[in-house]
């Protein structure tokens, strides 16, 4: 059996433009601790929860209304013997008009099963995507730093 990527998936009543906009502001969903910049291709930003998980990103693909992808360039977890598992994943999402909403297809690749992280990173995407920015799209607020 193939080792699935993490992925996850939401639906929402809001135009893709709308929804492109608003996963770039990271600090609207994911957190408010975010140096630099996701607003444009090449862009580089870092994030941190408190000693628990810091990452650097670069946006890698960038397409307007459809899709962006980061690249982790660095990355230091504390709570696993690999500090660095995310470093050289890509997180990525993709956006679609899907009959009458907007369909989004959020992929961590490189976060598989078999890495220490797989448990707790999962359950906090869970929380970032599948609550945080899905209360962003639909309600008008997320919840960065939830954890």
């Amino acid at each position: 059996m193939k080792e699935k990527d993490y992925h996850a998936v939401l639906r929402v009543d809001a135009p893709p433009h709308e929804v492109f906009e608003n996963i770039n502001s990271v600090t609207k969903w994911w957190t408010e601790n975010l140096e630099g910049s996701s607003q444009k291709l090449n862009d580089e930003f870092s994030v941190r929860f408190g000693d628990i998980h810091y990452s650097k990103q670069k946006l890698v693909e960038f397409i307007p209304d459809k899709k962006v992808v980061w690249l982790v360039m660095d990355s230091q977890l504390s709570f696993v013997k690999a500090k660095s598992e995310w470093t050289g994943t890509k997180i990525s999402f993709e956006i679609t008009e899907h009959h009458d909403c907007t369909k989004i297809k959020f992929i961590h690749f490189g976060l598989l099963p078999t890495i220490e992280c797989y448990g707790g990173c999962s359950q906090g995407w869970d929380q970032y995507i599948k609550e945080s920015l899905f209360k962003l799209l639909t309600e008008g607020k997320g919840e960065p730093g939830l954890k």
